[in-house]
């Protein structure tokens, strides 16, 4: 799975995708994501939304979501409160769940700060249970931290 880091890097620092936007940044990097790691039927963003101290649903691919997630509520709301990474091998364990698709049986919600403050949750939601292992864990949270920073202001 390292060569999704690789393949990011080329793709995104590419002059054709190049772009300061962050709607653009955050909804090629979920294509790019639901495209490349196999088993997903969601793959997406939420961004904290200060004015209503709520996760408001960003860019992603995959079926409607739900709009605003509270902060400590279900696995994106634990994850942002928390700020640590969320693998859930079985997400109807997990109590205070929101199902937002039936279908979705693992989650791995991965924070991410820009420029030092705490911005949002990548979610990726799958069919599969289990589906989401250690080192899957550890080149996703390396590709969001990669996101990140392409999100940071440059000065």
């Amino acid at each position: 799975m390292t060569l999704l880091l690789e393949q990011y890097q080329a793709l995104f620092n590419d002059t054709e995708y190049a772009t300061n936007d962050p709607i653009s940044i955050l909804a090629n990097s979920s294509a790019f994501i639901m495209e490349m790691v196999p088993d997903l039927n969601w793959a997406g963003f939420y961004l904290w939304d200060q004015q209503r101290q709520q996760l408001a649903v960003g860019p992603f691919q995959g079926k409607v979501a739900c709009s605003l997630i509270a902060s400590g509520s279900g696995v994106c709301g634990t994850a942002f409160d928390q700020q640590a990474t969320q693998r859930i091998g079985d997400v109807h364990a997990f109590a205070g769940h929101i199902a937002c698709d039936s279908a979705t049986n693992a989650e791995l919600v991965i924070p991410f700060a820009i420029a030092g403050q705490p911005a949002g949750v990548l979610d990726l939601d799958s069919p599969r249970l289990q589906r989401f292992s250690a080192a899957d864990q550890a080149v996703l949270e390396e590709l969001t931290g990669l996101i990140a920073a392409k999100l940071a202001p440059t000065s």
